[in-house]
C-alpha cells in the first residue's frame, strides 16, 4: 500500500493534476456547452452513475496507469488499474463513504476518491479491503462500504479535503448568475464578458466559459477582436490573465489571483499613482500599473503579452 502512495505522489507531488482531472470531469458530466447546467444535483441519475467510470478512465489517462488484472475466485473481477505491477481497484463517491467496493476485490488495493463541488474539495486515498472493516453489501451486486468508524485510520489518505479548482457558477448569488447566463440564442459572447465583468480577481474555469459561451469554440470569446471578451473589457480597464507563464507573473507582480491549469482571472488595472504608495506593481507598455481600487477611473487597460500557440494549449 505504501509502495503504491509513494508512486502517485511523486508523479503528482501537490495534488494538482488529480484536482483537475476531478475538475475536468465533473464538468464533462455537466457538458455546459450544451445544457447550461452548472450543479450536480442538475444531472440525470444515470449521468452520476456514470461518474465514477469517467473519473476511473481520466485518471488512467493523465498517470499512464496499466490496465489491472482479472481477480476473484474465477477471475471475474477485471480491476482498473496495475501500479508498479499492483492491482488497483478505483472507487468515486460524491458522498464521502460511499464507495461501492465489489466482494471480488477483497484483499486487493482501492483507490478511495471523494469530490464535492460545493464545498470545493477533493480527498483520495489508498484502502487495502478486509471484510472485518466493512458494512455487508445489502444491494443487489452485494458491493460492499467502509465503516464509518475506520474511514480516517484504514485508509492511508494522499489527500485530504484538499481544494478542488471551483466552479464559479455554482458558487455565484442567484442574481450575479442571471446576470451572465443570459437567456436566448446568439448571446454567447455577451454571457462570456459579463462573467469575465462580474466576476473578477477570482479564478474561472474552462468549464464556466463553456457554460456561459454555449459553443464548442468557446475560447474565441475570449480572445482580442472586435466584441470579443479581452478587447471590451481592456476598454474597462479589466485585463484577463491565462495560465501562461507571461500572464501567471503579472498577476502575481500585480497582487491578482494566479490562473491555475485551465484558468483564467480578470482583474481592473489602474496606472501607478502617488496615492497608490508602495501596492504592487507591473510595468506593461512603458507603463506602471496597479490593481484599481473603487476611486480609481476606468481606464483604457494594456495590451497582456502574446502568447505563443503551445502555451495556448495549457
Amino acid at each position: 500500500m505504501k509502495k503504491v502512495a509513494e508512486h502517485i505522489l511523486s508523479l503528482d507531488p501537490d495534488g494538482k493534476r488529480f484536482a483537475a482531472v476531478l475538475r475536468d470531469t465533473i464538468d464533462q458530466l455537466l457538458n455546459g456547452e450544451a445544457t447550461g447546467r452548472y450543479a450536480w444535483e442538475q444531472l440525470f441519475k444515470t449521468e452520476k452513475t456514470h461518474a465514477g467510470t469517467l473519473v476511473e478512465i481520466n485518471l488512467q489517462r493523465e498517470f499512464k496507469f496499466e490496465d489491472g488484472a482479472d481477480v476473484g475466485p474465477q477471475g471475474q473481477h477485471p480491476m482498473d488499474y496495475q501500479i508498479l505491477g499492483i492491482d488497483v481497484d478505483c472507487k468515486f463517491s460524491q458522498d464521502f463513504g460511499g464507495w461501492m467496493i465489489p466482494p471480488e476485490a477483497m484483499g486487493h488495493l482501492c483507490l478511495l476518491v471523494w469530490a464535492n463541488d460545493r464545498q470545493s474539495q477533493w480527498s483520495a486515498g489508498i484502502f487495502r479491503v478486509r471484510e472485518e472493516w466493512l458494512n455487508t453489501g445489502s444491494n443487489r451486486d452485494k458491493k460492499l462500504t467502509l465503516k464509518a468508524k475506520y474511514r480516517m485510520d484504514k485508509v492511508h489518505w494522499l489527500w485530504r479535503k484538499a481544494e478542488l479548482p471551483e466552479n464559479v457558477l455554482l458558487h455565484l448569488d442567484e442574481a450575479t448568475r442571471e446576470q451572465i447566463l443570459l437567456e436566448g440564442p446568439r448571446k454567447g459572447q455577451r454571457r462570456v464578458i459579463e462573467l469575465f465583468r462580474r466576476v473578477q480577481n477570482r479564478r474561472i474555469g474552462r468549464g464556466a466559459i463553456r457554460t456561459a459561451a454555449k459553443q464548442l469554440d468557446y475560447m474565441a470569446r475570449l480572445r482580442e477582436g472586435s466584441g470579443r471578451a479581452r478587447t471590451v473589457l481592456r476598454e474597462e480597464g479589466i485585463v484577463i490573465a491565462g495560465p501562461y507563464g507571461k500572464h501567471r507573473d503579472i498577476a502575481c507582480r500585480i497582487g491578482a489571483e494566479v490562473p491555475q491549469r485551465g484558468e483564467f482571472v480578470s482583474f481592473r488595472v489602474a496606472e501607478a499613482k502617488p496615492h497608490h504608495g508602495d501596492s504592487p506593481s507591473v510595468e506593461l507598455e512603458g507603463r506602471h500599473w496597479v490593481l484599481a481600487g473603487p476611486e480609481d477611473p476606468e481606464v483604457m487597460a494594456p495590451l497582456l503579452p502574446k502568447v505563443t500557440a503551445s502555451e495556448e494549449e495549457a
